[in-house]
This record gives structure tokens, sequence and C-alpha cells, in this order.
């Protein structure tokens, strides 16, 4: 995937039909997806390039390039080259497995089983080998894995519904139509493959697969220079003590060592010198660093995986770390954007209250604060009685239920309008149970409502519609069926009921159908009116339902005038549109309808918590405005205490432009807006940040729908477009396509300079994962593309929370702790060299022996400073959830940055300062207890290193702020190890296998057996630790931050919680939003009145044709007959362009 080579734009594509030698000479792509970045031949290049793009592993391999001369390097090349491959090894290992799974999900989808026809039969083939023109074979509920065109359908009229759930979420049924010349086919589900693979509008909209690295890699990238940079100044220095010491006091030395003068100059000393101070000053940032930021990252991505409180139970699906390199990242998000779909929502439409003739019938939930007469509210109803009854519906109010019994006959209009006003299609499953396909999930709530109190939809014709009423079947002429729009945003339905009496029923959005009822519901209006607020005031959403008596011959001059519309060739839209006015007038209102358009559990208090911890959450949908708008409000992202909703909807971009720059106006004040819109972006970008920091009062939101961002994104409108929004509380983009995802996702990485997580759960969602530093899948039941391409995958929005507030929190405190520990810990070790060249002759002498200085990063110091990069945490879990402002640290990159460095390296030279002058004084014509000079170089060597040990070791049992059994053992447990080891190399024993490598022979035994020796190293430690427990007491106690105060808290709290109080729900008074524009598409009227997707009853078998249709032999032969004959009349040649 790496070596393709960039393919032209097709303008159209040949294909003849069942003819792979054909197809091939067009070498179209095969149909085998890679979501994987890496192959076996492409592995180690790409790897060793994405790991040597870190600054540090280039300067590794630099320094073992120095090692390697030995006129300047005073260590072996081993200390540098084993850690080196260590650490590109593991980081190998850990992308090769990576990318392993990826393969693997690849491979599961690759290898899927499809019926293909192939030499004039049905044969089973991989997906992935599917090619471009062969016919395919799919049965219901079939997974496909191409882009298709139908041919034919068992359906009729050659009709298929499909569910696109892994590419948008949607589980709503959209309808296809199969080609005319080839509908007749057959009655098997038949397609023609015309784009695989790469090719598909699925991977064509996944975008790239992007290396992604955090914000604390590239400022290590930085400081590593810095360092290196450091470095050299340090070595210039010494570089130039060395010649001045060779040029003064270094020619008496060279008689004596038999040196003669063009042997050996000062300044070809101090070239020398340079590069061997190079070398044994570049332990300030050793490898070790990275193994073991590897090694902490693994540990966090597995602490997420075993989290339990992430684990959904309901699909049996864990939280899971996909890539194991970001999770630092997670703790310093600015912006979350996430699709609705499927993420928020569970798509699924639940029917909760209904008002009729000004009465409330439904559940009330607890906690809501207002009284309540329901009886038995907390007990469903049961509906066992009726057995056509759905059985997942549950309702709380037995009242409708008694209205029914007692033959209330504005209860049975409005259940009847429920059971006829629809374009909902009925089917019964093998076990015999009645099956409802829907195109909108709002009126499958309805008609199951209307189902379950009696009035069961039966069927339907394209005349008829049957519904069984309290167990009597009765059959409804159907007259006609003024079908929805997104003006009309309503739909009707003309009836005339056994009786003969005709009727329309209309329901829709009740600011268009109040407008179209008789003066004499004036009362009943009032009265839903308050009803209708109180539904939409808990996120409900609402629909009128109306009707009206119509005369007979009224309605024969209506439909005359209807038919003669619809002969028109010009404004048949508008007279139709006229003609459905004027019959949908003076209707009567029966009452209202609230359905619940079912939110993920524990979304609204994750928005919420999010929001607390100045998390900002955009909203980035393919769905309608009108969807968004209601969703946004049953989140509790938009509310009615707003001080503006900016909608942004303009067609071109001079009125995009125009209503952004009114927008700003209101936001800011008529002086703050840019009229010109003109600007180049980079000025405007200097006066983002001042604008930023003055203080927005009141609450804002902006909704743009997708052709009106598609002008906003150019170049000279995209400013104003990120001010704005990034003004706003809630950001709300509808109609969006997936690239404008990236596009939006795209804009604030770049241009606010702020961490960005994207969080979705369909196929239309992947390039807007892949664009975001962090990409979050939500492994539901809508497919697996969104995950497979996603760094972070679990099954519940609300899990959002805890990975972040807790797991990102802690992962980010954690390294920034590991991090400043470590850079210290390293200045003060290596710093020490520094003052030594002073008095070594700066000669290159290193002031610790060898084996100490290969041993200190990998044994000594190492497992402590895990344990704290693992397990360490300020505050627990709980508290982490329960006080999001906690988060605010990360997002302004506080505990870690070139500040918070300079500290570290400020703490380290005072610590090598105190290591080196204190025993140095201290040694400074001295003599031990037994009258012998102790002032040896082995002997201060030795000094030097235990108080080093020690003292970090000390100073690192500050830092830990939870401490467990792990950190205890880790910590003693490296100073015991330390003197163990320094016991054995002292030895006589090592000493005589081993005399060139271990020549301090019993120095250890001499030296610590002395008590000034032990007093030293008490000074040494005193010194260096006292001061910073000085600082941080003062900055606790004078400047204690929320983290310092809640962490006292929890430790009072400890022996004895308290129970916490749930947080209350307050009641919201909001606007009336329809539910019935939200997912019902225009032009399933036209449909079932036409008859194309009625079934016959008993279709007649006249021909041997249709016969046919339904024996897959004769299907196959009928086929290859009808592909030659109708292939033909497109070409000579005969091929198909697609």
């Amino acid at each position: 995937m790496f070596c393709s080579k960039k393919k032209s734009l097709e303008v159209e594509r040949i294909v003849k039909a069942n003819d792979r030698e054909y197809n091939e000479k067009f070498q179209y792509a095969d149909n085998r997806i890679h979501t994987s970045k890496y192959n076996i031949l492409t592995f180690l290049p790409i790897n060793l390039f994405e790991q040597f793009q870190r600054v540090a592993n280039a300067y590794f391999l630099f320094l073992l390039i120095l090692q390697l001369i030995p006129e300047i390097s005073s260590l072996t090349w081993f200390t540098t080259i084993v850690p080196l491959v260590l650490v590109i090894t593991m980081t190998a290992v850990k992308d090769a497995t990576d990318d392993y799974f990826r393969h693997k999900s690849d491979n599961q989808v690759n290898n899927r089983l499809s019926e293909v026809l192939i030499d004039s039969k049905l044969q089973n083939e991989k997906w992935m080998n599917v090619k471009v023109g062969d016919v395919i074979k799919l049965e219901n509920n079939q997974f496909v894995a191409a882009d298709l065109l139908l041919l034919s359908s068992s359906e009729p009229h050659g009709l298929c519904y499909i569910e696109t759930a892994e590419l948008d979420g949607e589980t709503n049924l959209k309808v296809r139509h199969a080609l005319s010349v080839t509908s007749e086919l057959g009655a098997d589900f038949s397609r023609l493959a015309k784009f695989d693979g790469p090719d598909t509008k699925l991977m064509q909209n996944s975008g790239k697969t992007k290396f992604k690295r955090t914000s604390i890699d590239k400022l290590l990238n930085t400081l590593v220079l810095w360092i290196f940079g450091f470095l050299v100044c340090l070595g210039i220095i010494l570089a130039i003590g060395n010649s001045i010491w060779e040029n003064q006091v270094g020619d008496q030395f060279r008689t004596f060592l038999f040196w003669n003068e063009r042997e050996k100059n000062s300044v070809f000393s101090g070239f020398l010198t340079f590069w061997s101070y190079i070398i044994i000053l570049n332990t300030v940032v050793p490898i070790s660093l990275y193994v073991s930021m590897e090694v902490i990252r693994l540990g966090h991505s597995y602490f997420i995986n075993w989290d339990r409180k992430m684990y959904y139970s309901g699909k049996s699906t864990p939280a899971e770390a996909r890539t194991t390199t970001l999770n630092e990242e997670l703790g310093q998000i600015e912006y979350v954007f996430s699709d609705k779909t499927g993420t928020l929502t569970q798509n699924i439409m639940t029917f909760k209250k209904c008002s009729i003739n000004g009465k409330i019938y439904g559940e009330v939930p607890e906690g809501m604060g207002q009284k309540t007469d329901i009886p038995k509210k907390n007990e469903p109803m049961d509906f066992s009685v009726n057995l056509q009854a759905d059985r997942t519906f549950q309702f709380f109010d037995h009242r409708l239920m008694e209205s029914v019994k007692l033959g209330d006959s504005k209860v049975y209009e409005f259940l009847r309008l429920l059971a006829l006003c629809h374009t909902v299609m009925s089917e019964e499953n093998s076990a015999g149970q009645l099956i409802y396909q829907v195109q909108s999930p709002d009126e499958g709530a309805l008609v199951t409502a209307a189902r379950n109190f009696g009035f069961i939809f039966k069927s339907r014709t394209p005349d008829t519609i049957t519904v069984e009423e309290l167990g009597t079947l009765v059959t409804y002429q159907l007259l006609a069926f003024l079908d929805f729009n997104n003006i009309r945003k309503r739909m009707s339905v003309i009836v005339r009921n056994p009786e003969g009496q005709i009727k329309l029923y209309s329901k829709g959005a009740d600011t268009i159908l109040f407008e179209k009822l008789h003066p004499s519901n004036e009362d009943l209006l009032t009265l839903t009116t308050d009803h209708l607020s109180e539904f939409a005031g808990e996120g409900l959403r609402t629909l009128a339902i109306a009707y009206r008596d119509l005369d007979d011959k009224y309605f024969k001059e209506w439909h005359k005038m209807l038919e003669d519309a619809n002969t028109l060739k010009d404004e048949r839209d508008e007279r139709i549109a006229g003609l459905y006015e004027e019959i949908e007038r003076d209707l009567m209102l029966l009452g209202a309808t609230a359905v619940e358009d079912k939110l993920q559990e524990g979304v609204t208090e994750t928005i919420a918590s999010l929001s607390l911890a100045n998390i900002k959450i955009w909203v980035l949908t393919g769905d309608k405005q009108e969807t968004a708008i209601n969703i946004g409000y049953a989140c509790n992202m938009l509310t009615d205490d707003m001080n503006d909703v900016f909608i942004v909807a303009g067609n071109t971009a001079v009125e995009v432009r125009e209503e952004l720059r009114k927008a700003k106006e209101n936001l800011f004040g008529q002086n703050r807006s840019s009229s010109n819109g003109h600007v180049v972006f980079e000025k405007q970008q200097l006066e983002l940040d001042s604008v930023v920091e003055e203080t927005i009062t009141g609450d804002y939101a902006l909704i743009i729908n997708g052709h009106s961002l598609a002008h906003a994104l150019e170049s000279d409108v995209k400013n104003d477009l990120l001010e704005l929004a990034c003004m706003c509380k809630t950001v709300v983009c509808c109609r969006v396509t997936p690239l404008q995802k990236a596009q939006v996702v795209e804009l604030v990485r770049n241009y606010r300079n702020a961490v960005t997580l994207a969080i979705g759960d369909g196929a239309n969602d992947v390039s807007m994962i892949k664009s975001a530093h962090i990409g979050v899948g939500i492994s539901g039941q809508e497919g697996l593309q969104a995950v497979l391409a996603s760094d972070y995958s679990f099954a519940q929005f609300r899990y959002l929370q805890r990975l972040l507030l807790v797991h990102g929190r802690w992962s980010y405190f954690r390294m920034c702790k590991f991090l400043g520990y470590f850079f210290y810990k390293n200045f003060a070790f290596t710093l020490v060299h520094f003052w030594f060249g002073f008095f070594c002759g700066f000669s290159a002498q290193t002031v610790y022996d060898q084996w100490f200085i290969t041993l200190f990063n990998i044994v000594y110091t190492s497992l402590p400073v895990l344990a704290m990069g693992i397990f360490d945490q300020d505050v627990s879990d709980q508290n982490s959830m329960d006080y999001p402002q906690l988060y605010k640290p990360g997002q302004l990159n506080l505990l870690f940055n070139k500040r918070q460095f300079f500290i570290c390296m400020a703490h380290g030279i005072y610590t090598s300062l105190a290591l080196f002058f204190i025993p140095y004084g201290a040694f400074y014509n001295v003599a031990g207890e037994d009258g012998q000079h102790i002032a040896d170089y082995q002997s201060f060597a030795v000094t030097m290193a235990t108080s080093l040990v020690i003292v970090v070791s000390v100073q690192i049992a500050l830092d830990t702020s939870y401490w467990t059994v792990i950190n205890h053992v880790f910590i003693w447990g490296s100073i015991a190890t330390y003197f163990s080891i320094l016991f054995t190399m002292h030895s006589n024993g090592i000493f005589g296998i081993f005399p060139n490598q271990f020549p301090f022979v019993g120095n250890v035994r001499h030296s610590l057996t002395q008590k000034c020796i032990w007093l030293v190293i008490l000074l040494t430690t005193v010194a260096s630790v006292v001061p910073v427990v000085i600082v941080r007491f003062l900055k606790m106690d004078l400047c204690p931050t929320l983290s310092d105060q809640i962490r006292q808290r929890q430790k009072a709290q400890k022996k004895a919680r308290p129970l916490r109080s749930r947080r209350p729900q307050t009641r919201r008074s909001s606007s009336r939003r329809s539910g019935y524009a939200f997912a019902h598409q225009e032009g399933y009227g036209e449909l079932i009145t036409s008859g194309k997707n009625m079934r016959a009853k008993n279709p007649p078998l006249t021909s041997g044709l249709e016969k046919t249709l339904y024996n897959s032999t004769s299907w196959i032969e009928n086929f290859c007959k009808k592909t030659t004959d109708t292939v033909s009349c497109f070409s000579q040649d005969k091929t198909v362009k697609l």
C-alpha cells in the first residue's frame, strides 16, 4: 500500500458482466482491504524510518559511531549499542504486534464468503477474491464488502432494502432499485461488483493511516536538541580547558610519559577531549529514557484493557487500547469531535408519552420533582393478552389501556391514526410473527405503540390498508397519500372506512400543523401546547396529531385536480403542494406524541462532566439539521437558557460570510467583527489568542450544515468560522460528508494548536478518527470499521469520561512526573563529570568506575522510576471523576513543559554540585580513622556513587504520591541491589577472575567501614534533599493546588467515606421540537401508492420465465441468456459503462 503509484482520476468505468478476462485488462483494484501500516517487506525500512524520526534515536546512533573511535572514547561501545538495539527492538516488536492485530482484523473481513457466478454456476468465493464485473448472489442479512450494482431482487419491481449501519451507524432501511433492464432476471438477490477494495466509497473516505506522536514526544525532540547544544557548550568549555592545561601544565609530563612535541599538541588534545566529553556527558539523555517510556505506556494500555468499569457486559466488550504510544495525550484533550447516530444515540426510538384530547398519558421518570397521580407507575403494563404485541415495548401508564377498554372515541381515533398514517411495511417471519420494516425509527415507535394498544397494522396494498382493531380486521381504502418533505414537515393519508366515511389523518411538526386547525380547537390547542412544552422540556421529540372528515363530493373534485396536476410538465410540484395545503386545513386536533430518541446510557452526564473539564464537544453528523438540534437538546448541549443559537445555512460563500459576520457582531460587538473576511489567516490567528482571553458573557451555540460548511472551509472564510466556533459553548455540524468531518478536525488541530479527539462508530467516521490526535471507535452494533481505524475502542460513549478523566489524566500525570524525575537524576549523575574535569586536568577521566556508569540507569534506578511512572496517582479514580477540573492542568500543559524542564535541570545541577563538592571538601587533607589518607580516587568515586544512589532514591520516595508494595520493593530493593553489586565487584573473587575489568579490589571494605565516610554521605543527602522538602512544604501550605486540596481531603475521608449525593436532575423549559423532520425521507408515499414495494399474495405463474424466478439453477441460466440479449443493446463490444 505504501509503494502504490498515484492513480489518475477515473471519468468512467467500463465493465463486462461476468467476464473476468475482459475486465482484467483495465487493471482494476482487487477487493482486498488494507487498514494495516506494514507488510513483511516494508516493515523494517518504514519502522526504522519512523523510529529515527525521534531525534534521540538519531543522536544515540551518532554517539555510537563516536564510541567506535578509540582515540576519543573513554567508554566501551557496548554501553550504547546494547540499549539502542534494545529500545529499537522493543518498539519494533510493539509496532509489529499492533499491526498484526490490524492484519488479523483485515483478514477477518477479507475471508468472509460470498456466492459468485463463475462458469455459469454459483461458487463460494472469498470477498477479497471478488473481481470488478463479478455477479454476486446475496441473501437476507448477508455482509457486503464491495460497491455493488443491483441487478435483480426477490422483492417486487426489483426493490431491495439495505442497512448501512457499518457505513454511517444508521439502522434505518434504505431502498434501492434494480436496473430496469435486469430487474426481471430472477428472484434471488443479485448484484454486479462495480468498485472493489481501495476503490470503494468506504475505503476512499477512510483517509491514510498517519504516524501519530504525542505532544510530549515532540517536546522531547526539542529538549534533546537543546540538551545536545548544552553538551556541545560543556564540551567546548572542557576542551578549551584541556588545551590551556596541556599548554601550561601538561608540558611537564610529556617527558615523563615519553611524548614528543610532534605527536601531540594542546589544540589537537582539546579537539579530542571535546569528543570524549560529548561521549561521557551523553548520559544526560540516556537511551533508557525511551525504553522506560515505552514500558510505562504499555502498562497504561493494559490498565485501560483491564478496567472493569469500562467493560460493557451487554456485548461482552472490554475497552481496548489499540495503540500504546498515545496514552498521555488522553490527558490533554481540548476538543472532542463526536458523531451522533450510534455514538451519542442508540438509534432506538421509544414511545414515552402522549397527549390525547387534553389528557397526558405516559411515564414520569423519578426524581423530576413533580407530583403525579399515575397508579402503579413503577410497573410496566402487561401486554400478554395481546398475542401480537411487541414484547420489547414498555409503557408504565395503565390509564391509557383503561381508556381503550372504556371505548374512548378520541383514544380510538388517536391510535387508529397511528396505525394508518405511516410508510411502514409489514411481513411475517418464519415463526409467524409480525415484523415491521421501517424507513424511519420514529414511525416504527408510533406504529408499535398503536399495535400494543390493540390497533395492529397488518398489511397494505397500493389501494388498501388493513388494521386489526381490538381483534377485528378492518380494511381501509387508501384514496391519497400526501407525502412528507422538509418544507411540509408533515404527512397525511386520506382513507375511506368500511362505513363509507372519508377521513384525512395527518401528523407532523406542531408549529406547522397547529396553523391548519379549525378555530373550534382553541381551548384544546392551549392545553396541548402546554403538554408539548412539557414533553420538549424532558428532551422528547414531539408530533402533533389531527384529522378531518371530508365530504365525498369535495374529495372527488379535489382528487380530479390532483390528477390533473400530476400530468403537468411545468410547475407540477408547486400545483401539487398547493392542493395539499388546500385539503390539509380545518383539521381537528387529537393530541400529540412524545418519542424518546434513546441516548446511550450516561451520555448526558458524560457531556456535562467533560464540559466541566473544559473540554469542548463538537457534534459532526450526516443527519438533518432538525435531528442534530434535537439530540443537542436531549444531551443538554443545547438549552433554551443560551443567549443565542447561531444557525448558518447560506447557499453561497457570500451568504455564509455574511451570516458568520452577523454572528460575530452579536457575540463580540461591532468593533470586534472583521467585515471584509479577506484578511490573511495568520494575521487573524494572532488576534485569536487575545479573543480567547476575553470574557464571553453568556452561552452561545453554532449550528452549520454541510453545504454552508463547504463554503466556510474556504481559505478566506475559515478564519471567521474558527473564531466564532471556538467562542461557542456548543458546535453542531449537520449534513456533513466524511471528508468535511476530517477537514473540521484538521482546521482546529492545525490552527488552534489544540489536542483533538474524534469518536465515532461508522465507516463514515474513519477519516475523522484518523485526522485527530486521538481516534476512538465505538464497538457496538454498527460495525467495526471505526474500531479498526481507531487508537482506542470501547462499547459505550459514557466510557469516554473515564478514559479521559481517569486513565488520560493519570497517564499524563505519571509521564510528567517520570520525565521530571528522569531528567533530574541524570543531570545530577552526569554533571559531576563536568565539575571533576576541572580537577583532573580536563582529561576526560570518568569520576565513577565504568560499571557504575553502565548499571546506573538500567539497574540501580530503573525500577523505582518505572513503578512511579506506572502506578502513581495523585487522587483516586473516583475523585478524578467527581472533580473534572483536575483535568485542566493537562490541557494547559502545566506539569511538564520547557519551564518545568529548566526547573528539573537546575535541581539536577544543584544536586551534582552537592554530590561533588561536599565529598571533595570533606576529603581534602583528611586522614581516616586508621591514620591513613582516604582521599584517593577510588574511595572518592565510591563515596559519590553511594551518595548519588541514596539521594535519588530518597528523592523518588518524596515524589511518590501513591505507595504500593511494588514501590517499596523497587525503591528500597534498588538500594540493596546497589550495595550487593558494589561489594561483589570490589571483592577479591571477582578481581581474581577479571583483574582488568574490576580494579577497585578491596576499596568498598576500606571506605564504607569508616564513620566519616557515612557522615559525608549523610551530609550530602541532607544538603540535596532538605531544600526540596522546604520548597514543597511552603508551596503546598501557601499555594495549594486543587489536587493538593483533594488529596488532603481524600486522606481525611479514608477511614469514613460518606455517601455521595446524586446530582439532582433539572427540568428544562424548552421550545418544542418536532421529531417528524428527523429521519423521514421524501418519496416513500409515492413508492407505496405505486405498489412497487408490494409483494403479490398469490403470484400467478403463467409464463415459463416467471416459473423460473424461484429456481436457482434456472435463474443462473436465465441470467446468462438475458445478459447476452440485454447487454448488447449498450454497445457493439458488449460492455457496460457505469
